[in-house]
C-alpha cells in the first residue's frame, strides 16, 4: 500500500535560475526558476516527495516567507547542479570572461545551505552542489581544472555529456567505503570543468579522480554537526546499461540522514559564524539589480 503523504520525507530541491532576457520568445524579461527533470525523478525514486525551493527575494517579491521557512519545514534539500560558481565568491578575479558564473545564483545557494545548516537538516550536494558547499564552508575551487591542474584529464566533454566517464579512487576507511564495501575503484560521469582545489575545513574527501587525483566526493566530518555530503558526478544521471556506481546507495544514506533529522535535528550551526549573512547578502544584491 502506498505511504500517504504524511508519511513521506519531504526534500528540498534548490532552483535553478534562467535569469530575464528580452531577447527570448516565451516569458519575455521573466526571471525563471525551475528544476531538471532527472534528479527530481531521482529524490522520487525512493518515494521522497520534492519540493523546489524558490528565491523568496527579487523584483515581484511579495509576503513573509524566508528560506528559513522552508528550512525549518522540509526534512533536508539537495544542491542542484549547473552554471559555474562566481569566483569571487571565494575570493579570486575570473581568469576569462566566460568563467564569471552566475554571482546571485551563489548568493541564493549560499543562503540556502546556511538556512538548511542552521536548522540542522541534511544537505546534499550534485557537481555544482558540491564546490558551492566546498565554497560556503571556506574552501576554494579551480576556475578551470585543464588550465590550472597539469597533466589533467579531461572532466567535460559537451558532445558526450553525461556519458563521459572516469575512474574514481574511494578513500579506505571513509563514509563512502562503508557505504560500497570492498569497491576500491568505482566508474563514474564527468560532467564539469570546475573543481575543488582546497577542501573547507571540517570536510574530508572520500573519493579521488583517477590519475589525476581531484576532489570527487566530499562530506562534513565534524561529529554533532548536521550531516552534508557530496559528489562531483550526477547520481540522477543513470543509464541502467552504463558501468557506473550505483547512486541509489547516496540517495538511500542520505534520505536515512533525513529521516533522523526529521525527529532530532543537528546543532543549529551557520557557516559563515554571523546567521542569515548570506540571506541578507542576497537582498542587497537583488535590490542593486532593480
Amino acid at each position: 500500500m502506498s505511504l500517504p503523504a504524511a508519511r513521506r520525507l519531504k526534500i528540498g530541491l534548490s532552483a535553478c535560475f534562467s535569469h530575464a532576457d528580452p531577447s527570448r520568445p516565451l516569458f519575455t524579461g521573466k526571471t525563471l526558476q525551475y528544476v531538471e527533470q532527472s534528479i527530481a525523478h531521482w529524490i522520487m525514486s525512493s518515494g521522497a516527495m520534492v519540493v523546489m525551493i524558490p528565491c523568496p527575494m527579487g523584483e515581484t517579491a511579495k509576503g513573509d516567507v524566508t528560506l528559513a521557512h522552508y528550512a525549518d519545514w522540509l526534512d533536508g534539500v539537495v544542491m542542484h547542479g549547473g552554471a559555474d560558481v562566481w569566483p569571487g565568491s571565494y575570493g579570486e578575479e575570473p581568469l576569462r570572461p566566460e568563467w564569471l558564473g552566475d554571482r546571485v545564483r551563489d548568493l541564493y545557494d549560499l543562503a540556502v545551505v546556511e538556512a538548511f545548516s542552521q536548522a540542522g537538516k541534511p544537505i546534499f550536494g550534485v557537481c555544482r552542489g558540491l564546490q558551492l558547499i566546498n565554497v560556503a564552508f571556506g574552501g576554494t575551487l579551480y576556475q578551470d581544472i585543464l588550465t590550472q591542474v597539469p597533466g589533467a584529464q579531461v572532466h567535460r566533454n559537451a558532445d558526450a555529456y553525461d556519458r563521459h566517464q572516469h575512474d574514481i579512487h574511494i578513500v579506505p576507511g571513509s563514509r563512502l567505503a562503508q557505504l560500497y564495501p570492498n569497491t576500491y575503484v568505482a566508474r563514474v560521469n564527468s560532467i564539469h570543468h570546475q573543481g575543488i582545489k582546497q577542501v573547507a575545513p571540517g570536510f574530508v574527501v572520500e573519493a579521488w579522480s583517477i590519475p589525476d587525483h581531484i576532489p570527487e566526493a566530499i562530506c562534513r566530518h565534524e561529529p554533532g554537526k548536521s550531516y552534508i555530503a557530496a559528489t562531483q558526478w550526477h547520481p540522477e544521471f543513470h543509464n541502467p546499461d552504463s558501468p557506473i556506481i550505483d547512486s541509489s546507495v547516496l540517495l538511500g544514506d542520505f534520505l536515512t540522514a533525513c529521516t533522523h533529522a526529521k525527529y532530532r535535528p543537528a546543532d543549529s550551526h551557520s557557516p559563515f559564524q554571523i546567521r542569515d549573512r548570506a540571506a541578507r547578502m542576497l537582498r542587497r544584491a537583488l535590490l542593486r539589480r532593480r
